[in-house]
C-alpha cells in the first residue's frame, strides 16, 4: 500500500470516528424526542407515494405538496389520536378512588375465596400497594400526555423536510447502505413493507376490537362504555394479553362488587367475541398486507415498547425483522449451497415488475426488435420503487 493510500485510509477512519462520537452525543441529547423521529419516519413510509404523485404527476410545488400532506397527517392521524388519549387521561384522572374502601372490598372478596378453598392468597402487608396506585397512575398519564404532544410537534417538523427532500433523502440512504444492488432493493422493499404492515394493521385491529368491545359494554350496561372501549383499543398493542388487560380486571371488579352475572358475562364476551374477532381480523389483514411471522410481531413489540415507547409497536418488529433479514442475506451471499432467501415477509412487491420484464423479453425474442433498452428502463423503475 502506498503512502497516499495509507494517508487516505487514515483520514477516512478519523472522519468515521468523529462522525461516530458526534452522532452518539447527538443521539444521547435527542433521546427524549426519539419517538417523534420514528413517527416521522413511519408517516414518511406511508405518505411518500402521495408526495411523489403530487410533485411529479400533478406538478405541485414541493412546499405546497408537503404542506398538504402535513395537514392530512395532523387532522386525520395526530389530532384524533391525541384527542382519544386526552379523553382517556381526563376520565381516568377524574375518577375518585377511595383506597381504604377498595382495599376493604378486595379483602372481603379474598376472605370468601380463602374460606371457600382453605387457602391464603393475600395478607394486609402485601395489599399495602393499593393506596399508591392512584398517585402513580395520574403521574404516569400526565408524563405520557406531555411526551406525546411534544413528539407530535417533532413529527410534523421532521416529516415536512423529509417529504420536501424525499428524492435526495432516498438517494443518500441508498448510497450509504453497505450492500449489493440487489440487497439494497431487498432492504428498502422489506423495510417499507414491515412499516406499512404494522402501521396499518395495529390501528385497524385496535379500531375493530374497540368497536366490538363498545357493543359488548353497552349490552352489559357497563358505566362509561366509550372510555372502556378506548382503553380496550389501546390495550390491543400489548402482546400476548392485549384487550384482556381491560375486560378481565373489569370483570373481576364486578365480581368483587357481587355482580356475578355481569362480571361473568363480560368475561365470556371478551374471550369468545373480542378474542375471536382479533384472530379473524389479524388473519385477514396479514393476507392483505405483508405476511410477517407472528413470533416476530410478538417479540418485536415486547422488545420495542421499552426502547421506543408507543412507536415501539412498529419499530420493535422492524428491528427484529432486519436482524433476520441480515442473517438471511449473509447465508444467501456467503454460505455455499444455502437455501436461504434474503427476505422476511412473504409478500413480493416485485412480482408485477418482473412480469413486465418477462413480457418485454418475450416480445424482444419474438420480434427481434430493440426491446432491451425498455427492459433496462423497467429495472431502473424497479430500483426507484
Amino acid at each position: 500500500m502506498s503512502n497516499s493510500d495509507f494517508s487516505k485510509k487514515k483520514h477516512q477512519y478519523v472522519l468515521l470516528l468523529l462522525m461516530l462520537v458526534i452522532g452518539l452525543s447527538l443521539f444521547k441529547q435527542a433521546r427524549p424526542y426519539l419517538g417523534g423521529f420514528l413517527g416521522a419516519f413511519t408517516f414518511y413510509a406511508l405518505l411518500r407515494g402521495q408526495m411523489k404523485y403530487l410533485y411529479e404527476k400533478k406538478n405541485w410545488s414541493r412546499a405546497l405538496a408537503a404542506t398538504v400532506i402535513l395537514l392530512e397527517t395532523l387532522f386525520i392521524f395526530l389530532i384524533p389520536l391525541t384527542g382519544l388519549g386526552f379523553l382517556a387521561a381526563d376520565t381516568i384522572s377524574g375518577i375518585n378512588i377511595d383506597p381504604e374502601a377498595l382495599k376493604n372490598t378486595v379483602l372481603e372478596f379474598v376472605d370468601k375465596i380463602e374460606a371457600r378453598f382453605n387457602i391464603e392468597i393475600f395478607t394486609p402487608e402485601n395489599m399495602s400497594f393499593i393506596p399508591k396506585l392512584g398517585t402513580g397512575l395520574v403521574q404516569a398519564i400526565a408524563a405520557s400526555s406531555y411526551s406525546f404532544v411534544v413528539n407530535s410537534i417533532v413529527i410534523l417538523f421532521v416529516l415536512y423536510f423529509m417529504l420536501y427532500s424525499y428524492d435526495d433523502l432516498e438517494t443518500t440512504i441508498r448510497e450509504i447502505l453497505p450492500f449489493t444492488k440487489e440487497n439494497k432493493q431487498t432492504f428498502v422493499r422489506e423495510t417499507k413493507l414491515i412499516i406499512q404492515a404494522n402501521a396499518l394493521e395495529i390501528p385497524l385491529l385496535a379500531i375493530i376490537q374497540g368497536v366490538f368491545a363498545y357493543i359488548g359494554y353497552l349490552i352489559f350496561g357497563v358505566p362509561s362504555p366509550i372510555l372502556y372501549a378506548v382503553l380496550t383499543a389501546f390495550a390491543t398493542i400489548i402482546p400476548l394479553v392485549g384487550a384482556a388487560l381491560v375486560y378481565v380486571p373489569l370483570s373481576i371488579s364486578l365480581l368483587i362488587q357481587h355482580e356475578y352475572g355481569l362480571g361473568l358475562g363480560i368475561l365470556a364476551y371478551g374471550f369468545l367475541i373480542i378474542g375471536s374477532v382479533d384472530n379473524v381480523a389479524r388473519f385477514i389483514l396479514q393476507k392483505k398486507l405483508a405476511d410477517i411471522h407472528p413470533l416476530i410481531t410478538v417479540f418485536g413489540v415486547i422488545i420495542g415498547i421499552p426502547m421506543f415507547g408507543f412507536w415501539g409497536v412498529i419499530f420493535g418488529p422492524l428491528i427484529l425483522s432486519l436482524f433476520i433479514l441480515f442473517f438471511n442475506m449473509y447465508r444467501h451471499n456467503y454460505i455455499e449451497g444455502s437455501v436461504a432467501e434474503p427476505v422476511v415477509t412473504k409478500k413480493y412487491v416485485k412480482k408485477e415488475v418482473s412480469d413486465k420484464k418477462k413480457k418485454l423479453l418475450f416480445l424482444s425474442k419474438l420480434k427481434k426488435t430493440k426491446e432491451k433498452p425498455k427492459i433496462e428502463e423497467v429495472e431502473k423503475e424497479e430500483e426507484k420503487e
